[in-house]
């Protein structure tokens, strides 16, 4: 892949063949994130699992002490009294089946979607909709509860979802190149932790395989793995 003259540039700050630490790598990304934009910092684990059996998925959630950035929409699928409580809690869209149906039509658009669990019977209808695009609610993520305006301030407050992709890995932003380097440290450290502690039973050998980071622009960053790995 043929790269720019300014990537180019960037990439003669990292040494290729060095793994920096957590503190390392933040100080340096900052210096490689100088697009006009405030740049995404992304966060790519690699994990030693087999991403063929069902086991072996990970997938959790953490709350990002200092948020991406980014202040999310989210859209809560609910019956009865729990449409005032959503909407006192402040999600951005609520209702029942009007909702299912707005979401069926692609009419609305939101980062992270709730339902109470006597709402998942009618919603599990749009799993090949909600489903490629990471959407579908699991109590796996907190997401499918009755403990609805706990879920809200979780999502507004920073907490993301992550899940391995068919290779093994999992890719999600950590903040902003803006962010203090103190918050994204923070935020890199919660996420590796969170990784770690839903590790499968199943696993043997090494679970982390290896970590980097990169901003949206610059290139990527060898991070050292924690010594529990």
């Amino acid at each position: 892949m043929k790269r720019g003259k300014k990537y180019r540039e960037l990439s003669k700050l990292v040494e290729r063949d060095k793994v920096y630490s957590v503190e390392e790598a933040v100080k340096l990304i900052k210096k490689t994130a100088s697009a006009k934009f405030d740049e995404t910092i992304d966060l790519c684990l690699r994990l030693g699992i087999d991403p063929k059996k069902q086991d072996q998925a990970v997938r959790g959630t953490v709350v990002l002490p200092h948020g991406t950035g980014k202040s999310k929409v989210v859209a809560v699928v609910v019956k009865g009294e729990k449409t005032k409580e959503a909407e006192k809690a402040g999600a951005d869209f609520v209702g029942g089946e009007d909702l299912i149906e707005k979401i069926a039509k692609d009419s609305i658009k939101f980062d992270a979607l709730i339902a109470t669990p006597d709402c998942m019977r009618d919603l599990s209808k749009l799993g090949k909709i909600l489903g490629p695009k990471g959407l579908m609610p699991s109590p796996k993520t907190g997401t499918v509860t009755f403990e609805i305006a706990d879920a809200i301030k979780k999502i507004k407050a920073g907490q993301v979802e992550f899940r391995t992709d068919g290779y093994g890995i999992i890719h999600l932003s950590v903040g902003k190149a803006s962010f203090d380097e103190t918050k994204l440290v923070e935020n890199i450290n919660t996420v590796i932790g969170g990784v770690q502690r839903v590790r499968p039973p199943s696993v043997k050998g090494q679970y982390l395989r290896s970590i980097g980071v990169s901003s949206t622009m610059g290139p990527g960053i060898k991070v050292s793995l924690p010594k529990t790995a």
